[in-house]
């Protein structure tokens, strides 16, 4: 549903990969010209494609994958419950609390599975992180650093207009920290605070485009996010996720994208960086599809994705207040 998250291409081209799956797409709606999207991106990938969403879940899909812009996840969401099929939304789970809530209440009633896109908790590299963290390798952790730096989402640009996206870097960058803090420890985030700005691409942005979040744990972990659009757009990569993880045992330090083959274009003398490595989305995608074909509820639920959204919107509020902001569970 909808190809306005640039991870619906490859999660098209992933699933045409798979003999066992059927795939149908639809993006309605008016489109940038500047964008490649709807019937034409379709046509592209090599994908069926039907032009509404109504004839697409009168197909009876099993399941569905929501990648449309982040205040139209609620929407789709219900539609896809109501027809019953599983689904897979991209990340933020939403952008208000209320559409959140709604969004589980609606899955929770139609009785389908809501899985969330976190792909880098898929990562190898986390997994080793995780048994060293579960077998006290670390001893007690005390603090957390971590880093979701990008570009700047110039190639859809919804991502950079809140009306649409719910916000700036805040809102695209702290949830995967999140997720992957969430995975790790399994505890509950108790207060935000938060900075943010809007020096870099200040003609371009309608939303902050660089900022630090602090979030403490009821662990006793203190966690800083910095969550910024400041990849160069010359860069050769898009950007990176990187963790480093302080305990009282030692300090391990996480670079999720550092698996790269670096090198010069031979034409243009441009620099390169081809990663290598197994594919986060395609493990994120496999385990949604083993989840449809059990109908077991796979992690990160939406549960998990509600968590994440309320210290995202807790930033949002200590950024406009300059004040900590407390988070309710409930």
């Amino acid at each position: 549903m909808s190809f306005a998250h640039t991870h619906a291409r490859g999660y098209v081209e992933l699933l045409l990969q798979n003999r066992s799956v059927s795939v149908l797409t639809s993006d309605p709606g008016i489109h940038s010209p500047a964008e490649t999207r709807g019937r034409t991106l379709a046509d592209e990938l090599g994908v069926d494609y039907v032009d509404t969403y109504h004839e697409l879940l009168a197909w009876q899909p099993d399941a569905v994958i929501v990648t449309s812009e982040n205040a139209h996840h609620r929407e789709h969401v219900e539609l896809a419950a109501r027809a019953g099929a599983h689904i897979l939304c991209e990340k933020p789970l939403a952008t208000t609390l209320a559409d959140g809530e709604a969004m589980l209440a609606a899955t929770q009633a139609a009785g389908v599975i809501l899985m969330v896109a976190f792909p880098v908790r898929f990562a190898s590299t986390f997994l080793h992180l995780k048994a060293d963290y579960d077998a006290g390798a670390l001893g007690d952790v005390f603090s957390v650093r971590g880093s979701n730096n990008g570009k700047l989402p110039s190639a859809r640009e919804w991502f950079t207009d809140p009306a649409l996206s719910g916000g700036g870097a805040l809102v695209d960058h702290v949830v995967h920290i999140a997720d992957l803090l969430e995975a790790l420890m399994h505890a509950a985030p108790l207060s935000v605070t938060a900075v943010a700005n809007q020096k870099l691409y200040a003609d371009r942005a309608k939303a902050e485009t660089a900022g630090l979040v602090s979030i403490s744990y009821d662990n006793g972990v203190i966690a800083a996010i910095d969550c910024s659009w400041s990849r160069a757009e010359t860069a050769p990569t898009w950007g990176g996720v990187r963790l480093s993880v302080a305990g009282t045992r030692g300090t391990v330090d996480v670079d999720f994208f550092g698996p790269r083959v670096h090198g010069l274009d031979s034409a243009s003398g441009v620099p390169l960086e081809l990663p290598y490595g197994p594919d986060f989305d395609a493990a994120l995608l496999g385990t949604f599809l083993e989840a449809v074909g059990t109908g077991v509820q796979p992690q990160p639920d939406g549960a998990v994705g509600l968590r994440t959204l309320k210290i995202v919107l807790a930033a949002q509020e200590s950024v406009a207040t300059g004040r900590t902001v407390q988070i309710v569970e409930g």
